[in-house]
Parts: structure tokens; C-alpha cells; sequence
């Protein structure tokens, strides 16, 4: 098996992108020694200084670990094999009763969209005021 190595930038806008945060609101979060250019030449490296990816770990709310070792092949032939060992794999993975209350879920996602709103809007509220 080869050793690949993770690409760490392009994880960070991975999971930028399914949180549906943009580079500028990244940027703004990291400081103000960012900005969107800064935001995407990191989403470039492939390896990010710990301490970088500690604090975009924080703002994204993730795990660090999560940027650091997602592999996206891996995760597909991890799917793909489970999904392929036998013909009814995909109509057992569709009946699956979940263990959980899904509008529960979408609540809870919901409040913390809430939470993250109010966030910004003070963060730019305090902008607003510093100019």
C-alpha cells in the first residue's frame, strides 16, 4: 500500500466549503494580517503550519486531527467497498432506521446556525463600531 500524502490546504477548504464559509469570512476570523488571497495561497499548501491549522481547525469548528488526516480516496474505498460486498448493500443502506430523531437534528443544526449568526453579526457590529 503507498504512503500518499494528505493535503492539508485542500482540506481546509474541503470542510470550508461544506460549512458554506467563504474565503473572506475565513480571512476575517484568522485576523487582520489575512485576506482572501492569503486565505486561498494557504488552501494551496500542502502542509499548514500547526498553529495555523489549529486556529482554522477552531474557527471551522473541526477537530484539527480532521484536517490533518482526511483522505478523500481513502474515504471513497472505504464507501465503495461497503456499498459493492454484496447486490443488496444499497437497498439495506437506504431502509436503515436511524437511531436518532432527525427533526431533533435539524433543530439542534438550526440553533447552531443561530448561535453562529448572532456571532458574526456582533463580531461585526464591534468592526463597525472600531471604524
Amino acid at each position: 500500500m503507498q504512503n500518499k500524502k494528505i493535503h492539508q490546504g485542500r482540506n481546509i477548504k474541503r470542510f470550508r466549503e461544506m460549512l458554506g464559509i467563504k474565503q473572506e469570512a475565513l480571512a476575517f476570523e484568522l485576523g487582520d494580517d489575512w485576506n482572501q488571497k492569503k486565505v486561498s495561497l494557504l488552501e494551496q499548501k500542502e502542509t499548514v503550519e500547526s498553529d495555523i491549522l489549529v486556529q482554522v481547525a477552531q474557527i471551522l469548528k473541526v477537530p484539527a486531527e480532521a484536517i490533518e488526516n482526511f483522505d478523500e480516496e481513502q474515504a471513497v474505498n472505504i464507501i465503495s467497498n461497503t456499498f459493492t460486498s454484496n447486490d443488496t448493500s444499497t437497498l439495506n443502506a437506504i431502509n436503515v432506521q436511524p437511531t436518532f430523531n432527525p427533526l431533533d437534528k435539524m433543530v439542534e443544526l438550526y440553533e447552531r446556525m443561530l448561535v453562529q449568526q448572532k456571532e458574526m453579526i456582533e463580531k461585526l457590529e464591534r468592526l463597525i463600531e472600531k471604524k
